[in-house]
Order: C-alpha cells, then structure tokens, then sequence
C-alpha cells in the first residue's frame, strides 16, 4: 500500500538513529537498578501493583510528550509513524482511522485517562475489586503508552535534546521498558521496531535473560512501510 517506488533511482539510504548515538545513550537522569524497582514487592497485590506502575507511567510520558508537542503537528507528523511503521488508531467499534500523530497521540491520552480514572476499572476504594478484563486493559494501555514513547524517539529526538530531556526521555524509556518485560504486558513482536535502542539502554540495567528478549530481531530492519 504504501510502498515507495524508487523510480530509477536507488533508494534513500536510511537515516541515522541520532538516539543511538553513544554520547547521548550515556545520558540519565539517575543510575538507579530498575531492574530491582520494577519487580512485585512480596506484600502487594499484583493488580494493585500494574494499577499504580501503570498510572505513573501515564502520567510521565504523557508529560514527556507535551514537552515536545509544539512540534508535533499535523503538517510535520501526517502519520503517526516509528520508522518504517504506521500505526492506526482504532476506534470503539473496531473502526480503523488514519490519523496525524498529534490526533493519535490525543485519541490514547483521552482514552487511558478514562480507564485510570474510571473506578471500576482502577480501583481506589478499599475492598473494590479488579474487574477480570484488567490485565488486557493494562496491555492495551501500554501498548499505546509504547507508541508514543517510540514516536518521540523517532520524529522529536532532536527537539528532545535541544531542551537537553534526553535524559529524562531515556530513564523513562528504560524503567518502561523493564517493567513491561517483567509481566509480560507488550508482545516482543510490538517492540521489535525499536530493539535496537532497547539493547543499549536496558542491556546494563537488566540480567542477561531479560535483556535478550526479542532483541536478536533488531537487525531484521524493515525497509517497507508497515501498517498496524
């Protein structure tokens, strides 16, 4: 669908990774073991647990990306595209609709405000119980909390490091990261497209099992657009 022809010409080399560089992977705002900061203390309730992590990180990247968002328009973001992907936002009814990035972004912020702020969803009160859906809902949450991660690495990276949060963007983007492997909450097939970043932030903050996760797949780099 949306393949580009090359018209005789060779095709556009692929453009470099300014996040892989090693001056600015090096960069955090704190050296902390997340590996240990993710994993369920003993006396928690695992619901419990998801539900807190997965507010906070709501909040944080949704705090991440307002710091860009100026720039995040529907003229310089026209897909809401990570590399080579395309994503799609996909409505109540199923409904797949083509949106800029900024509308993406707007229609998973709306969306997960409501969940967490819903309580028979993400219970406060004491007693209340989790609903038995809660664990895909999580999934689902994170999955769209990954998308936009990504796109900022991908399309304002550089906005990111000319307001010098490239730091915050790579803490976050590691605690994320190893939380969402220690519970299994996004299929690896879904985190493929930024393996290669994933090696380097997280290798050093995680056992060697964890950190080989799907990351063999990283150099199977996708030179077609994909949609999902």
């Amino acid at each position: 669908k949306s393949k580009g022809k090359p018209n005789g010409k060779k095709p556009a080399p692929e453009e470099k990774k300014l996040y892989l560089e090693p001056e600015y992977t090096k960069s955090r705002i704190t050296d902390f073991e997340f590996k240990e900061l993710v994993m369920l203390p003993r006396e928690i309730d695992l619901n419990e647990w998801l539900a807190s992590n997965t507010t906070t990180f709501f909040h944080h990247i949704n705090l991440q990306y307002s710091t860009i968002s100026e720039f995040c328009t529907g003229e310089s973001c026209q897909t809401m595209a990570v590399c080579n992907t395309q994503y799609y936002w996909y409505d109540e009814r199923g409904k797949k609709i083509k949106c800029t990035a900024p509308q993406y972004v707007d229609f998973v912020m709306s969306s997960v405000q409501k969940l967490v702020t819903d309580e028979d969803v993400f219970p406060t009160k004491y007693g209340k119980e989790f609903p038995n859906s809660f664990e895909s809902l999580v999934k689902k949450i994170c999955k769209y909390l990954f998308h936009v991660l990504a796109h900022i690495y991908s399309s304002h990276f550089k906005e990111t490091l000319a307001l010098e949060l490239h730091g915050h963007l790579n803490t976050l983007y590691t605690h994320f990261i190893l939380f969402i492997r220690e519970f299994n909450l996004v299929d690896p097939k879904e985190t493929t497209i930024m393996d290669d970043l994933t090696e380097v932030l997280c290798s050093s903050s995680s056992s060697s099992g964890s950190s080989s996760n799907g990351s063999s797949n990283s150099a199977g780099a996708q030179n077609h657009v994909k949609e999902r």
